[in-house]
């Protein structure tokens, strides 16, 4: 059985490719899901600590702790970057602007995003994540059924647009109202102001708390919790503490036909197959289903190799 997948029931089943791509390097290989679905984005280039990319007619370079091999910024490449952003030798960074927008949508098929370069490198938006996106779309469409969808630190809701598109009622929670607010106009520009969305700007553990109290249950779950933060009373959350009994808390907001459960992690320490690990010991061994975990890519034109992003783990119902 590959490395990737967990199945409940040994059912002699492969690795899902829906997303995946195997690339190929001096003879060796690595499996990956490649968010490589996309027009209006491009990972032009990388390395040297940073990443070259096009949001829509915009050029970008970001730094990346992933891209530490060499890479020639002199090139004419480098040099159409429209903004940089440059760390600080004393903590934090800042953009170096040349006639950059300071908002513009970028389109991912039939969903639409704003981008808006912010503090801390960011732009609103991880590219990466339309490897999901993609999933939990194909998951709720051929499930049918009515899916009801709790995404946790939903941040700019791509998923929350996603799943709702693809016809599921979504709750959307995260702690940052003005983040909240970015989400709701994400869902608007993707023609969803009118769709079953609850908007909740919460800490999501306590959420998840008041949920379980209430009764309510969700029928899938996407989270991508932070590596570390501070609850509304002072409470430490740290990843590699705080991850598994959360994931342990969700599993009693689940319903009793769950379809699926995502947790996306940005912390480098972190292995895929951890998440892999808590999702079969908390939904497979409750559910039964199937385990799958992986590192999030994105294609990178110049080389035709894949930048990792992160990692997921999914839990799916069979």
């Amino acid at each position: 059985m590959p490395p990737s997948v967990s199945l409940c029931k040994l059912d002699g089943g492969g690795v899902p490719m829906y997303n995946k791509l195997i690339y190929y390097l001096y003879g060796g290989h690595g499996v990956m899901w490649i968010a490589d679905g996309w027009q209006d984005y491009e990972l032009l280039s990388c390395g040297g600590g940073e990443k070259l990319e096009r949001w829509g007619r915009q050029i970008l370079a970001r730094p990346d702790p992933q891209a530490i091999w060499e890479a020639d910024k002199r090139s004419k490449l480098w040099r159409q970057a429209n903004a940089r952003y440059s760390r600080s030798s004393t903590g934090g960074g800042h953009w170096e602007k040349n006639d950059l927008p300071q908002s513009w949508p970028i389109r991912y098929k039939e969903l639409t995003f704003q981008v808006k370069p912010m503090n801390f490198k960011h732009t609103g938006l991880f590219p990466e994540q339309a490897a999901n996106w993609d999933f939990a779309m194909n998951a709720i469409r051929q499930a049918g059924r009515p899916i009801r969808v709790l995404n946790l630190f939903a941040y700019t809701g791509g998923a929350t647009v996603a799943c709702a598109k693809a016809g599921a009622s979504v709750c959307h929670v995260d702690a940052a109202k003005g983040m909240v607010a970015w989400a709701k106009e994400n869902a608007k520009l993707s023609g969803l102001a009118d769709a079953p969305i609850r908007w909740i700007v919460d800490d999501c553990a306590k959420f998840v708390e008041r949920e379980i109290r209430r009764g309510k249950t969700y029928d899938a779950i996407i989270m991508d919790p932070p590596s570390y933060g501070r609850g509304p009373s002072g409470e430490v959350w740290k990843l590699e503490d705080s991850l598994y009994p959360f994931v342990k808390l969700c599993m009693q907001v689940l319903s009793d036909k769950p379809l699926f459960v995502i947790i996306n992690s940005y912390t480098t320490g972190l292995a895929p197959s951890v998440l892999g690990y808590i999702l079969h010991l908390l939904a497979c061994q409750r559910f039964g289903g199937k385990v799958t975990w992986d590192e999030l890519g994105l294609p990178c034109t110049e080389s035709g190799m894949a930048l990792p992003c992160g990692a997921t783990g999914r839990w799916v119902s069979e």
